[in-house]
């Protein structure tokens, strides 16, 4: 045990649901978190369906204090570093708080700060913007907003990976531990759905219904044309098995490997499958695996061509047509930088609850992608280990493997 890494916490915000339990029973029943935009504005776009977190209201988990100069993936990361500490039963003290890190993924996360802090210098001078509005225009203000609010005095971390964002800082995460310069972190990732980011991918034609048809999220389906943007965060509570056990934690799964590989030849197309191939490889060879110990697949498939595509290339060459793999993004849409971290979630749920969530919307096969992708309903199955994959356009790859406890 003294070697191993475990999750002991979960917070998480989805469009699908809120909390562990509640997200675990969602992505069970197969519960899609899908509706119009109300955030912004959508009547200049062909697209008007997104993924929001219902109703939130960031004081209900923070109180009010605070919280006026925090833009929203700001409070959302420390709504689900509230959750995730409250479901580890851990509390930060002067006595563990230098041993405890934060590690979160975001790429997106201070684009729309950014463009209102900018729009207001332009508009009336900079000496005319608000001061306290631009730590949100940094990129590391979620990460260093959570360890304010929670008094935790050990490394902040920010990632930036694109869609690897969050899987990487659980890695990051894990790596920490294993030299002995952490006992616990916080990691995971968040990005808010917000108008700025909504335009680029709508213009770069990646959103579903961009050509005027109705939007659909069908991972591996042959009629998949572009992914529904969506926004989250989740927050995982990662210890040393050692610190987990002298604390009296309860320990939901192990973090058994992981692996990342970049693949150069991404140019916006999630490249040849080459670097997805290198990070899953790594990840078994990190656990010491073999293909035939893995029970289930979490996939990253967002329901674009070329990553469903490639996703199932690279599955079925090295495992062949044996494991079940499923996408939790036709539930909760794209959340980009928060993808891993969500995913991350939810295959602990299904070791947890011994049934892998089904991949919604799945119709018509796809001759490319001839896998098992447990189709729209859930199945029960006993399983001991989990893949956890997330790819990036630009080259990224990441690869973590779970264990039941």
């Amino acid at each position: 045990m003294d070697d191993d890494i475990v999750i002991t916490g979960i917070g998480i915000f989805s469009p699908s649901g809120v909390g562990r339990d509640a997200f675990w029973q969602a992505v069970r029943n197969g519960k899609t978190g899908f509706g119009e935009i109300s955030l912004f504005d959508t009547s200049g776009f062909n697209v008007h369906t997104g993924g929001e977190i219902p109703n939130f209201d960031p004081v209900e988990y923070l109180g009010k204090k605070g919280l006026r100069t925090l833009d929203r993936s700001t409070m959302l990361i420390c709504s689900a570093a509230k959750l995730a500490l409250k479901d580890a039963r851990l509390e930060i003290t002067e006595a563990n708080t230098y041993s405890t890190g934060v590690a979160i993924g975001t790429t997106f996360g201070s684009l729309h700060s950014i463009s209102q802090f900018d729009l207001e210098g332009l508009r009336e001078g900079p000496r005319y913007v608000n001061p306290s509005l631009f730590p949100n225009t940094v990129i590391n203000s979620p990460a260093s907003n959570v360890s304010i609010r929670f008094g935790i005095k050990g490394f902040n971390t920010t990632i930036s990976t694109g869609f690897c964002a969050s899987l990487d800082s659980i890695i990051y995460a894990s790596d920490f531990i294993k030299l002995n310069r952490a006992d616990a972190v916080l990691a995971g990732g968040v990005e808010e759905l917000c108008e700025e980011t909504f335009l680029m991918f709508h213009n770069m034609g990646y959103l579903s219904g961009s050509n005027g048809d109705t939007p659909i999220c069908c991972p591996y389906d042959a009629r998949r044309n572009g992914f529904i943007l969506s926004e989250g965060a989740a927050i995982l509570v990662i210890e040393s098995g050692q610190a987990a056990l002298d604390r009296g934690a309860s320990i939901l799964s192990r973090i058994k490997g992981y692996g990342n590989a970049f693949d150069p030849s991404a140019q916006y197309n999630y490249g040849t499958g080459t670097g997805m191939r290198n990070a899953v490889t790594a990840a078994l060879n990190n656990a010491g695996f073999s293909p035939d110990d893995i029970d289930y697949i979490c996939g990253c498939a967002n329901s674009t061509k070329e990553l469903d595509r490639i996703e199932s290339k690279v599955v079925q060459d090295i495992f062949g047509d044996r494991v079940p793999v499923s996408s939790v993004k036709s539930m909760t849409g794209e959340t980009f930088s928060a993808s891993g971290a969500i995913a991350l979630c939810t295959a602990a749920g299904a070791l947890d609850m011994g049934v892998i969530p089904p991949t919604m919307n799945y119709n018509e096969k796809d001759p490319e992608c001839c896998l098992d992708y447990v189709p729209n309903e859930a199945r029960k199955k006993q399983i001991n280990t989990a893949l956890v994959l997330s790819s990036d356009p630009y080259g990224n790859n990441s690869a973590v493997i779970l264990a039941k406890h």
